[in-house]
Protein backbone atom coordinates (compact mmCIF):
# COMPACT_ATOMS: atom_id res chain seq x y z
CA UNK A 1 0.00 0.00 0.00
CA UNK A 2 1.50 3.67 -0.85
CA UNK A 3 2.10 6.17 1.37
CA UNK A 4 -1.20 8.01 -0.14
CA UNK A 5 -3.28 5.34 0.59
CA UNK A 6 -1.93 4.49 4.07
CA UNK A 7 -3.35 8.03 4.88
CA UNK A 8 -7.19 6.90 4.46
CA UNK A 9 -6.47 4.55 7.26
CA UNK A 10 -5.96 7.95 9.69
CA UNK A 11 -10.52 7.55 9.45
CA UNK A 12 -10.36 4.81 12.54
CA UNK A 13 -8.38 7.12 15.10
CA UNK A 14 -12.14 9.02 15.03
CA UNK A 15 -14.97 6.60 15.91
CA UNK A 16 -18.54 7.12 14.14
CA UNK A 17 -20.71 7.60 16.70
CA UNK A 18 -23.08 10.03 19.03
CA UNK A 19 -22.80 10.27 22.71
CA UNK A 20 -26.63 10.55 24.26
CA UNK A 21 -25.43 13.33 26.46
CA UNK A 22 -25.35 15.07 23.08
CA UNK A 23 -29.36 13.66 22.10
CA UNK A 24 -32.11 15.96 22.73
CA UNK A 25 -34.23 15.30 25.65
CA UNK A 26 -37.23 17.03 23.80
CA UNK A 27 -39.27 15.56 21.33
CA UNK A 28 -38.56 16.27 17.33
CA UNK A 29 -40.02 15.98 14.37
CA UNK A 30 -39.14 14.39 11.56
CA UNK A 31 -37.08 16.93 9.66
CA UNK A 32 -35.18 17.66 12.91
CA UNK A 33 -34.68 14.23 13.28
CA UNK A 34 -32.48 13.76 9.88
CA UNK A 35 -31.06 16.99 10.42
CA UNK A 36 -29.40 16.05 13.86
CA UNK A 37 -28.74 12.36 12.04
CA UNK A 38 -26.99 13.64 9.10
CA UNK A 39 -25.23 16.35 11.45
CA UNK A 40 -23.86 14.02 13.89
CA UNK A 41 -22.75 11.60 11.21
CA UNK A 42 -21.53 13.68 8.21
CA UNK A 43 -18.04 11.74 8.63
CA UNK A 44 -19.70 8.53 8.01
CA UNK A 45 -20.89 9.70 4.74
CA UNK A 46 -18.70 8.38 1.54
CA UNK A 47 -19.82 10.86 -0.93
CA UNK A 48 -20.94 14.36 0.68
CA UNK A 49 -24.34 14.01 -1.33
CA UNK A 50 -25.15 10.74 0.56
CA UNK A 51 -27.57 11.31 3.15
CA UNK A 52 -27.68 9.25 6.52
CA UNK A 53 -31.17 9.43 7.08
CA UNK A 54 -34.28 10.72 4.63
CA UNK A 55 -38.10 10.37 5.66
CA UNK A 56 -38.56 7.57 3.90
CA UNK A 57 -36.06 5.74 5.53
CA UNK A 58 -37.87 6.43 8.72
CA UNK A 59 -41.07 5.22 7.29
CA UNK A 60 -39.81 2.40 5.98
CA UNK A 61 -38.08 1.63 9.63
CA UNK A 62 -41.52 2.17 10.97
CA UNK A 63 -43.38 -0.23 8.30
CA UNK A 64 -40.74 -2.89 8.83
CA UNK A 65 -41.41 -3.06 12.35
CA UNK A 66 -37.59 -1.84 13.43
CA UNK A 67 -38.64 1.37 15.09
CA UNK A 68 -42.03 2.56 16.83
CA UNK A 69 -44.33 4.59 15.36
CA UNK A 70 -44.17 8.52 16.47
CA UNK A 71 -46.45 10.14 18.38
CA UNK A 72 -48.76 12.59 17.07
CA UNK A 73 -45.88 12.78 14.26
CA UNK A 74 -42.96 13.84 16.84
CA UNK A 75 -39.85 11.60 17.55
CA UNK A 76 -38.54 10.72 21.63
CA UNK A 77 -34.94 10.59 22.99
CA UNK A 78 -35.49 6.85 22.86
CA UNK A 79 -36.28 6.98 19.06
CA UNK A 80 -33.06 8.22 18.34
CA UNK A 81 -31.36 5.30 20.13
CA UNK A 82 -32.94 3.45 17.77
CA UNK A 83 -32.45 5.06 14.93
CA UNK A 84 -28.50 5.25 15.49
CA UNK A 85 -28.81 1.18 16.34
CA UNK A 86 -30.39 0.90 12.82
CA UNK A 87 -27.78 3.07 11.15
CA UNK A 88 -25.01 0.71 11.95
CA UNK A 89 -26.52 -2.75 11.89
CA UNK A 90 -28.01 -2.02 8.60
CA UNK A 91 -24.67 -2.46 6.30
CA UNK A 92 -24.38 -5.58 7.73
CA UNK A 93 -27.55 -7.31 8.48
CA UNK A 94 -31.13 -7.30 6.55
CA UNK A 95 -34.21 -5.86 7.88
CA UNK A 96 -35.42 -8.89 8.45
CA UNK A 97 -32.55 -10.13 10.67
CA UNK A 98 -32.53 -6.29 12.32
CA UNK A 99 -36.41 -6.86 13.08
CA UNK A 100 -35.67 -9.83 15.20
CA UNK A 101 -32.68 -8.33 17.16
CA UNK A 102 -34.12 -4.95 17.76
CA UNK A 103 -37.78 -5.86 18.98
CA UNK A 104 -37.12 -6.70 22.28
CA UNK A 105 -35.86 -3.40 22.98
CA UNK A 106 -38.80 -1.86 21.45
CA UNK A 107 -40.61 -4.30 23.30
CA UNK A 108 -39.36 -4.37 26.89
CA UNK A 109 -37.28 -0.51 27.27
CA UNK A 110 -38.46 2.01 24.65
CA UNK A 111 -41.04 2.97 27.33
CA UNK A 112 -39.09 3.42 29.90
CA UNK A 113 -37.26 1.42 32.56
CA UNK A 114 -38.17 -2.26 33.26
CA UNK A 115 -38.49 -3.74 36.78
CA UNK A 116 -34.75 -4.14 37.52
CA UNK A 117 -34.00 0.04 36.82
CA UNK A 118 -31.93 -0.40 33.11
CA UNK A 119 -33.73 1.75 30.40
CA UNK A 120 -33.02 1.88 26.62
CA UNK A 121 -30.18 5.18 27.26
CA UNK A 122 -28.44 2.90 29.66
CA UNK A 123 -28.49 -0.63 26.89
CA UNK A 124 -27.08 2.46 24.66
CA UNK A 125 -24.33 4.02 26.87
CA UNK A 126 -23.51 0.30 27.68
CA UNK A 127 -23.51 -0.88 24.04
CA UNK A 128 -21.50 1.99 22.47
CA UNK A 129 -19.08 2.32 25.61
CA UNK A 130 -17.60 -1.05 24.30
CA UNK A 131 -17.89 -0.11 20.47
CA UNK A 132 -14.96 3.02 21.31
CA UNK A 133 -12.98 0.56 23.57
CA UNK A 134 -13.48 -2.01 20.06
CA UNK A 135 -12.84 0.82 17.85
CA UNK A 136 -8.98 1.04 19.24
CA UNK A 137 -8.53 -2.58 18.95
CA UNK A 138 -9.71 -2.79 15.88
CA UNK A 139 -7.41 -0.10 14.37
CA UNK A 140 -4.38 -1.91 15.65
CA UNK A 141 -5.81 -4.50 14.03
CA UNK A 142 -6.02 -3.20 11.02
CA UNK A 143 -2.59 -1.40 11.38
CA UNK A 144 -0.79 -4.39 11.55
CA UNK A 145 -3.03 -6.46 8.66
CA UNK A 146 -1.56 -2.96 6.72
CA UNK A 147 1.90 -3.94 7.35
CA UNK A 148 1.35 -7.55 7.02
CA UNK A 149 0.23 -6.93 3.28
CA UNK A 150 2.66 -4.58 2.57
CA UNK A 151 5.09 -7.63 2.22
CA UNK A 152 2.84 -9.67 0.12
CA UNK A 153 4.81 -9.58 -2.95
CA UNK A 154 8.01 -8.50 -2.39
CA UNK A 155 9.88 -11.68 -3.25
CA UNK A 156 8.94 -10.47 -6.85
CA UNK A 157 10.48 -7.83 -9.25
CA UNK A 158 7.64 -5.15 -10.17
CA UNK A 159 6.85 -1.69 -10.87
CA UNK A 160 6.26 0.06 -7.99
CA UNK A 161 2.83 0.49 -9.13
CA UNK A 162 2.09 -3.15 -9.64
CA UNK A 163 3.45 -3.49 -6.19
CA UNK A 164 1.12 -0.80 -4.51
CA UNK A 165 -2.00 -2.06 -6.45
CA UNK A 166 -1.39 -6.24 -5.17
CA UNK A 167 -0.49 -4.45 -1.72
CA UNK A 168 -3.83 -2.64 -1.83
CA UNK A 169 -5.75 -5.84 -3.33
CA UNK A 170 -4.67 -8.39 -1.01
CA UNK A 171 -5.15 -5.48 1.89
CA UNK A 172 -8.91 -5.08 0.82
CA UNK A 173 -9.61 -8.85 0.30
CA UNK A 174 -8.05 -9.96 3.91
CA UNK A 175 -10.41 -7.30 5.17
CA UNK A 176 -13.68 -8.47 3.32
CA UNK A 177 -12.66 -12.15 4.43
CA UNK A 178 -12.88 -10.40 7.74
CA UNK A 179 -16.38 -9.20 7.28
CA UNK A 180 -17.22 -12.50 5.73
CA UNK A 181 -16.57 -14.49 8.54
CA UNK A 182 -18.23 -12.27 11.04
CA UNK A 183 -21.04 -11.85 8.97
CA UNK A 184 -21.74 -15.81 8.95
CA UNK A 185 -20.98 -15.74 12.79
CA UNK A 186 -23.72 -12.81 13.19
CA UNK A 187 -25.98 -14.53 11.51
CA UNK A 188 -25.76 -17.56 12.72
CA UNK A 189 -26.16 -15.89 16.31
CA UNK A 190 -29.47 -14.58 15.01
CA UNK A 191 -31.21 -17.26 13.44
CA UNK A 192 -30.27 -19.59 16.81
CA UNK A 193 -31.80 -16.49 18.52
CA UNK A 194 -35.08 -17.47 16.28
CA UNK A 195 -34.79 -21.00 16.95
CA UNK A 196 -34.91 -19.82 20.72
CA UNK A 197 -37.55 -17.45 20.39
CA UNK A 198 -40.70 -18.64 17.83
CA UNK A 199 -42.67 -15.48 17.98
CA UNK A 200 -40.08 -13.56 16.75
CA UNK A 201 -38.95 -16.06 13.85
CA UNK A 202 -42.71 -16.02 12.95
CA UNK A 203 -42.94 -12.65 12.59
CA UNK A 204 -39.76 -12.37 10.35
CA UNK A 205 -41.36 -15.08 7.98
CA UNK A 206 -44.73 -13.27 7.47
CA UNK A 207 -43.19 -10.30 6.84
CA UNK A 208 -40.79 -11.41 4.20
CA UNK A 209 -44.12 -12.81 2.30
Amino acid sequence: MSENEKKWIDFLKEPVGISSEDIPEIELYMDQITTFMDTRLESSRRYPEDKVLTKTMINNYTKNRLLPPSVKKKYSREHLFMLIFIYHLKNTLSISDIQTLLEPLSRRWFEGKDESGLSLKEIYDRTTASCGIRHAELEEEIQRLSEITDDSFSDYQLAEEDRDYLNLFSFIYQLCYDIYVRKQLIESLIDHYRSEHPAEKDKSRKKKM
